[in-house]
């Protein structure tokens, strides 16, 4: 009887497993406590980012519907600025279920967290940037724990190994900055989808007199 070859996600679970039995107990504890402080802060930013979310909605469904109606130069616009808002809020919905999924057990994340300091090669560099990451937190988690990766110098080997680490890797780089960025964006969505959505209006209403 041929025996069954273990699932790519057991093969994972035995690597990160591998991986956190070689993290030293400092490495850990900087870890937990990382984790501590992004947990909280992200259980703070649920409500405010689904409102971030869900506020440009109504103002990009009106565009769009809009410029379904619309002719000519009017339609294209429309549809294009339609178009780019939706996929904007799309991505950051996106992301924000991921990254609110990834801290649904932190324990593993802490431990995804030591692993990848244990990865960048720089040790002791990584593990006080962590460090002073924990000890500042705030809302702006997300921007904060930026600000702290951006001292730190990381190779494209680390970059690519922390990609298997599937909870910490929306908390180092590169994918914080990708996050921090579709944050900005989501936030200026907001005023901009009014702005598109109010001028839409106008336009349907001068071309219908």
């Amino acid at each position: 009887m041929q025996r069954r070859r273990p699932s790519w996600g057991a093969r994972a679970n035995r690597g990160i497993e591998d991986m956190a039995s070689r993290v030293d107990g400092q490495t850990g504890e900087v870890a937990q406590h990382a984790t501590a402080v992004i947990v909280l802060g992200l259980r703070v930013l649920r409500i405010p980012t689904l409102l971030v979310l869900i506020a440009p909605i109504p103002f990009i469904v009106a565009t769009l519907l809009l410029a379904l109606n619309a002719e000519g130069a009017g339609r294209v616009i429309g549809l294009v600025l339609g178009l780019l808002m939706a996929a904007v809020s799309l991505v950051f919905g996106v992301r924000r279920q991921r990254i609110l999924r990834a801290v649904e057990e932190p324990s593993a994340l802490a431990t995804e967290l030591g692993i990848a300091v244990s990865l960048s090669g720089k040790v002791d560099e990584t593990r006080t940037a962590l460090t002073q990451f924990a000890g500042a937190g705030g809302w702006r988690v997300m921007s904060r724990l930026r600000g702290v990766w951006s001292g730190v110098s990381m190779t494209g080997r680390w970059i690519d190994e922390v990609g298997d680490l599937p909870r910490a890797r929306y908390f180092v780089p590169p994918r914080i900055g990708t996050t921090v960025t579709l944050a900005i964006a989501a936030l200026w969505l907001v005023p901009i989808s009014a702005v598109v959505a109010l001028f839409a209006v106008i336009g349907s209403l001068a071309s219908a007199i």
